[in-house]
């Protein structure tokens, strides 16, 4: 991609920036997008092509998985098998929020994606909630940074890096924050962190316990 990336502030007009962002995920483009964490390239996670891209991007394994957003339980249950209703019900007191959950996927989702887990999210952020709503489908989320280098969080410093690699960077001008989501892996009977981030785990299993 020679041209640079088209700079659209969510701030000034929420609503096409919503539309936009969901015309580049369904053409199969990866741009990047505010979070409740940091900033994240995304992509529709079925598009070999998007995804492919991303890894050449961040200069990473192929085999390293994404962190997937959802707007609801709803949609995620079309993707994951639960071991039981308690884990749903943990999720129902986490999310929405900046914690990222391992879970077992379902024999359809093994087929088509050739693994059997992944991570997913509902994002408490405004544009995150609009986007996912319009889509009704997974969102990768990844830090933007190449492999080992500190995450990016300033629209212009991403900008300058990745502008001529992605098709747009959808940014605002309120404030962010430089943390990203806590990873923990529901795939057995009780939460393993996998990594701290926003959330302290200990709060986390408050809520499961």
């Amino acid at each position: 991609m020679n041209k640079q990336a088209a700079l659209i502030n969510i701030d000034k007009d929420f609503q096409r920036a919503v539309e936009e962002a969901a015309r580049l995920y369904e053409s199969g483009e990866v741009f990047v997008y505010p979070t409740d964490t940091i900033y994240g390239f995304g992509c529709n996670p079925f598009n070999d092509h998007a995804t492919e891209m991303i890894d050449t991007i961040k200069e990473r394994k192929q085999e390293k998985r994404y962190i997937l957003l959802i707007d609801s339980i709803d949609t995620l249950n079309n993707y994951v098998e639960f071991r039981n209703d308690n884990q749903k019900d943990f999720l129902n007191k986490i999310w929405p929020g900046p914690v990222s959950a391992v879970l077992n996927l379902n024999a359809r989702m093994h087929s088509k994606l050739n693994y059997f887990t992944a991570a997913f999210r509902i994002p408490e952020n405004k544009f995150c909630k609009e986007l996912l709503a319009s889509i009704k489908l997974p969102l990768v989320s990844t830090s933007v940074n190449r492999r080992d280098e500190k995450p990016l969080n300033d629209y212009k410093e991403i900008a300058r890096m990745f502008g001529d690699k992605i098709s747009a960077i959808f940014y605002t001008d309120k404030p962010g924050t430089v943390t990203a989501s806590t990873l923990i892996d529901l795939t057995g009977e009780e939460p393993v962190l996998l990594r701290e981030g926003k959330i302290k785990f200990v709060e986390l299993m408050k809520k499961f316990g």
